[in-house]
């Protein structure tokens, strides 16, 4: 009797662990999945966050979020997306420069004949600068004339033609910016000074046609205005730049991580051109000559400081190229934590323009666009810093 005792009592304790983790399975099974950060941070109460959720169609917001994991030699990405659609058109507006930057480095240092301290000056133009102050001028301060020279070096089909080589499609690249000739299919001479008497030109380019995208949202708003005159219609972008989130946000990730892409999809950089790239996309204006009250640590840092004219603190370095225009505000950026050994990712547009009128200069810029992207920044940041 006390064998069988023994016996039931070990059948009845099997079956109790067993009916035990059926349970804690089913319970667990029942859990709702982690939520996506990137959800967790659009929920925010911060104000800055809940007025443009709370009337998220209008301000046709796209966010790409990467996290970062390091494992000995090893990198993982993991991304989180919000509304990212790569057929619904928003205009990047300064953004573009970014490749642009990078691919005439590029371009530099293939043809070799000169460095990126030659000075040069656009023929007809009185403006002799070089490469160097070009690049660091567009990532201070984001300066149209100086992506106008690169854009006359390297000519529109040429651009296109190494994005899409790189695997950086969907895009397309095809005006100058803030300027009266930016559709002109044919580019302006470059002269370089080789020596203290010699000058060297590099001649025009003729480029293709520029073919006016088919993408959704590729109309918007109500009018715009032109020489001072109101037109009563939705404005066209057909004709316009074209980089999306998905794009853009790329090309950081192979500027930032070269090794982690095929060597055909790299940017072909030697150390030293590097260096001064990353140094310029990390510079404030102050860094480059740009000293004045209008030009602030965040002037062209949206993210996390872009509401803010306060120092930047020094362990904390930011990568990025930003645009704005026709009420498009857009950022892409690596952010680094040195000192409490932070980075990530981050790339995102908003649209600002509640009355629908372009040209108008009536964009809520200091209102909502820059104050969500400065919070959605910081927000991204803590959620890094409690992992």
């Amino acid at each position: 009797m006390l064998g069988a005792f023994f016996i039931f009592s070990e059948t009845y304790l099997m079956r109790f662990f067993i009916s035990l983790l059926i349970l804690l399975c089913f319970c667990c099974a029942k859990e709702e999945p982690t939520k996506d950060p990137l959800l967790n941070i659009l929920d925010s109460k911060n104000i800055k966050i809940k007025r443009v959720v709370d009337y998220i169609d209008s301000y046709e917001l796209q966010i790409r979020y990467t996290e970062i994991f390091r494992n000995s030699d090893s990198i993982v990405f993991k991304n989180h997306d919000f509304n990212i659609n790569d057929s619904v058109y928003f205009y990047p507006a300064s953004s573009v420069k970014l490749p642009v930057s990078i691919l005439a480095l590029e371009k530099l240092h293939a043809d070799g004949l000169y460095t990126i301290d030659t000075p040069f000056y656009i023929e007809g133009d009185s403006i002799t600068t070089s490469f160097k102050k070009d690049i660091e001028a567009i990532f201070a301060v984001s300066d149209n004339r100086a992506y106008n020279r690169l854009f006359e070096y390297l000519g529109a089909d040429y651009i296109n033609n190494q994005l899409h080589k790189k695997g950086l499609s969907p895009s397309r690249i095809s005006h100058r910016l803030a300027t009266n000739n930016a559709y002109n299919l044919q580019t302006k001479a470059l002269v370089f000074h080789e020596n203290d008497s010699t000058l060297n030109y590099t001649g025009s380019i003729d480029n293709t046609e520029i073919e006016k995208l088919a993408l959704k949202k590729i109309k918007k708003g109500k009018g715009y205005f032109v020489n001072g005159q109101l037109v009563e219609e939705s404005f066209d972008f057909s004709l316009k730049n074209y980089l999306p989130i998905t794009t853009l946000h790329s090309t950081m990730q192979k500027v930032i991580f070269p090794d982690e892409f095929k060597k055909s999809e790299r940017f072909q950089l030697p150390i030293n051109d590097r260096v001064f790239l990353l140094n310029s996309m990390n510079s404030l204006p102050k860094d480059s000559g740009f000293i004045s009250e209008d030009y602030y640590d965040s002037y062209v840092k949206f993210f996390m400081y872009g509401d803010s004219k306060k120092p930047i603190p020094e362990h904390i370095k930011i990568y990025n190229k930003v645009g704005y225009a026709y009420g498009y505000l857009t950022d892409c950026a690596y952010i680094k934590d040195s000192k409490n050994n932070v980075e990530f990712l981050l790339t995102a547009t908003i649209h600002v323009n509640k009355n629908g009128i372009f040209n108008d200069d009536i964009y809520e810029y200091e209102d909502i666009g820059i104050p969500f992207l400065a919070e959605l920044g910081r927000q991204v940041y803590q959620y890094e810093l409690k992992k």
